[in-house]
This record gives structure tokens, C-alpha cells and sequence, in this order.
């Protein structure tokens, strides 16, 4: 049975705070490369509402982050064409390291080291409540997924293919 254990401040948590916006807290144990099908078992909660945060970038090696579904992939041509860039790849882990601020697998939309523009699954807005890294590997926050559309100013689109 897990104890519940302080967790410290994370970037992303400080944001929030600062922004006055209610989260739960998600500590869990942090599998290498088990991303959200892990996370969403070890919270007991449905992988479609963990949201994964990708850094990502166009032609010119501009960033921006990707959120989408746990359970989803990126279709990186739609999300071209939907944003006006001829291209869209994800970024290397060490680049997307130095873009955000956080290690790959702990990544979070929030307070990252550069500001980036943000884009998001349009059916993610939909969903009551969303699981999304809260800064470090093993810690998910719950939110209203409003929260990304108001604090974020993120764009909706529509660029999800089924895994």
C-alpha cells in the first residue's frame, strides 16, 4: 500500500499555484518507458484522460507542445497542415530537455523553461477531468482541462490516430 509522501514543488506545480488553479495530486512509482498505459493502471484511471505532453518541433526547429490522449498517437501530417507548417517531428530527447526544462517522462505543459505555443487534442477539452505530468517523473496532477485553453492559451486541433 503506497503512503502518501510530501511532494515537493515542481516548476509546473508553481505555476499552477501562482495562477490560482485547483489540482490533485497523482504520486506514483515510475516505470523506464511504461508511459501512460503504467500510469493510467497505477492510478486506476481510464489512459484516455492521461495526457501526454510532447515536445515537438516544425521545418525550422521551432518547439511547441503536443498534448494528446495517452492512448493516442500524433499524426504529425495533420497537425502540419492544421497549423501551416510544412513539417512536424518530435524533438530529440536532449533538445526537448533543454526546450522544456523537465526529463523526458516528466515533461508538463507547465512553467517550462521556454514558452512555447501549445496545442491540444480538441477532444481532450471534452473530458471532465484530466491526468497530465505535474513536472517529474511518477507525478500526475488532475485538472479541469480548461485550465490548458486558459492559462496555456492552447489551440485546439485535431491530429489524433488510434494506437
Amino acid at each position: 500500500m503506497a503512503k502518501k509522501e510530501h511532494i515537493s514543488e515542481t516548476p509546473a506545480t508553481q505555476f499552477l499555484r501562482r495562477k490560482d488553479i485547483a489540482f490533485s495530486e497523482h504520486p506514483y512509482d515510475y516505470e523506464e518507458h511504461g508511459g501512460t498505459t503504467v500510469s493510467a493502471r497505477k492510478l486506476g484511471v481510464d489512459e484516455h484522460a492521461v495526457v501526454k505532453t510532447l515536445v515537438m518541433q516544425d521545418e525550422a526547429a521551432k518547439p511547441m507542445i503536443v498534448l494528446m490522449h495517452g492512448d493516442c498517437k500524433v499524426s504529425t501530417k495533420n497537425l502540419a497542415r492544421q497549423i501551416g507548417c510544412k513539417s512536424v517531428e518530435p524533438c530529440k530527447p536532449e533538445v526537448a530537455n533543454r526546450h522544456s526544462g523537465f526529463l523526458i517522462g516528466g515533461t508538463s505543459p507547465f512553467g517550462t523553461r521556454k514558452t512555447m505555443p501549445v496545442y491540444v487534442e480538441q477532444s481532450i477539452l471534452d473530458l471532465e477531468k484530466i491526468y497530465i505530468n505535474g513536472g517529474r517523473r511518477g507525478y500526475l496532477i488532475g485538472i479541469a482541462p480548461q485550465v490548458l485553453t486558459q492559462t496555456l492559451s492552447a489551440t485546439a486541433v485535431q491530429c489524433a490516430l488510434e494506437e
